[in-house]
Formats: structure tokens, C-alpha cells, sequence
């Protein structure tokens, strides 16, 4: 849990330093996609998913990339099989809370940082478990108007680092390092804040997050093609909050979900805490 943040909060996680480097999976790269949802950070929230999944943009959407941090939450089998119906259409990217969940299930770390990340790692299935272990750290696909879009969780290189909209140029040089040229846009999630802005000529896209918004309330996700759009999807807080108590097995699934389908943690509160984190003084 972040040092100052509300129980529950499983978005951005203190981990050890360790190498997150591995060989993507076969880049989507040869028919270009006219229209591409994304959405980042769901978090085991089904209300704020399937809210998403009905919006006719993304119903029509040629592909759905799913930015990481999938299932720690209080609904993450659920979660994993809805996302798996999505079949070919879904592109799934690792986050660090699906990297921890697969730790922790494998018992290859004995804590987490939070209970319900605990919980949510001892809810998933063997073929879920080994689902989020083979996912990448990143994808690049062609998309319409856009080129050529590099898709990560946190950064290219990692799945814990932290920029956000006003990081200093310098930091996002030393992100950019080994993006490859060609590569004209870079989508990110993990901070919860939807931001769009350019650095060193890259578009810079954060959708922001499906399940625990940090500032605003609702689903935020973004459209791609051929510009760049942040989307927010309206969830009624009373009615989600009553299905995730009704049907969560988790024991603090109606507070956990009254802290964040509520919006009651803003962007101030979220800052206060990652801003250090991007290297700023």
C-alpha cells in the first residue's frame, strides 16, 4: 500500500528493484486498426467493466488493449473471464499488480501490499494465474492517423516507474531510451490520472483507470484512431457498490469499493503521494 493512501489501494505498488524486461509478444503491426479502446487499471471491478465494455465505441472497437493491473481487486476471476471472452479482439499487457498477484499465488513472495491483493491472488485459478504470468511488458501496433503505438502499463521498461503529465522533459528522454524511432505515440496507465500530452515529439496517452479513478469518478478509458480521445464512462457509485458487496467474497468489499467508486480520492491526494516518485525535487 502506498504510504499515505487510503487501505485498499492497490494502483501503484512499492516493489523491489528488479529487472521487468522481457521479448514481447508478436508485434500487431501488419493491417493497421481504424479504431483501438483502451483500458488500464481495471482492477477487479466488474460494474465499472462491463459499463465500458457496453459503450458502442468500444463494442465497435477493431481492437481492446488491456494496459495492465487487470485483477487486483474484489471481483478478479470475474474480471479475467469477461476479458477473456473478448477473445482476439483484446490485447493484454502486464501490469505490476498482475506481476505481484502471480507471485504471490506461486509463493514466491509471502506479502503483499494490501489485503485485497492477498485475497484477490488466492481467488484466481491455476489457468488464470499462469495467463497473467505469460503476458508482456509491452505491445506496438499500427493505428490509423497515429502510426505506429507502443502500448506499456507503467513505461516501456518497466512496470513500476511513474511519469505523469507535468514529468520534466529530461525524464521522458530517459523513458523514451531504446524506443524504437519509428514509434510515434506511447500509451501508459498505472497512475489512475488520464492526462494527453507530447514529449520529444511522441503523443503520450494515459487512459486512465476502469476501476479505481484517482480525481474524477467513473470509468475513464481512452479511443485511439485516428486522433486520441479520453473517454469517461458514468457508473453509478450506489448500484456498483451494492453488486461488488453482494457478490465480492472479499471482507471489506463494500469499503473498499466506497473508497474508490466514489471518487472520494483525488488527484491532490494521489500526487501528494507518486509526484516524488517521477524524480522530481
Amino acid at each position: 500500500m502506498l504510504p499515505g493512501a487510503p487501505a485498499g489501494n492497490a494502483g501503484i505498488m512499492e516493489t523491489p528493484a528488479r529487472d521487468v524486461r522481457e521479448t514481447p509478444a508478436r508485434d500487431l503491426r501488419e493491417t493497421p486498426a481504424d479504431r483501438v479502446a483502451v483500458l488500464s487499471d481495471i482492477h477487479g471491478v466488474m460494474p465499472a467493466l462491463a459499463a465500458v465494455l457496453a459503450e458502442p465505441d468500444v463494442a465497435a472497437a477493431d481492437l481492446i488493449v488491456l494496459t495492465g493491473d487487470l485483477a487486483a481487486g474484489p471481483q478478479p476471476a470475474e474480471t479475467l473471464d469477461r476479458l477473456a471472452e473478448l477473445g482476439d479482439r483484446a490485447v493484454w499487457i502486464r501490469g505490476n499488480a498482475d506481476r505481484e498477484l502471480v507471485e504471490f499465488a506461486r509463493r514466491e513472495r509471502i506479502e503483499m501490499p494490501d489485503e485485497v491483493s492477498a485475497w484477490a491472488a488466492d481467488e484466481l485459478r491455476l489457468d488464470q494465474v499462469e495467463l497473467l504470468a505469460g503476458l508482456p511488458l509491452t505491445r506496438t501496433i499500427t493505428v490509423t492517423g497515429l502510426g505506429e503505438v507502443l502500448f506499456c502499463h507503467a513505461t516501456p521498461r518497466d512496470d513500476t516507474e511513474v511519469v505523469l503529465v507535468d514529468s520534466r522533459l529530461d525524464r521522458w528522454q530517459h523513458i523514451f531510451d531504446g524506443v524504437p524511432a519509428e514509434v510515434t505515440t506511447v500509451v501508459c496507465g498505472h497512475t489512475h490520472m488520464p492526462f494527453i500530452r507530447l514529449a520529444h515529439g511522441r503523443l503520450i496517452v494515459n487512459p486512465g483507470s476502469v476501476g479505481m479513478p484517482y480525481g474524477a469518478p467513473g470509468a475513464h478509458w481512452a479511443l485511439l484512431g485516428p486522433g486520441a480521445e479520453l473517454r469517461c464512462t458514468a457508473v453509478d457509485p450506489d448500484t456498483a457498490c451494492e453488486r461488488i458487496a453482494a457478490e465480492s467474497g472479499f471482507p471489506q468489499a463494500r469499503a473498499w469499493a466506497d473508497d474508490y467508486l466514489r471518487g472520494r480520492i483525488t488527484d491532490a491526494d494521489a500526487l501528494a503521494v507518486i509526484g516524488p516518485r517521477d524524480g522530481r525535487r
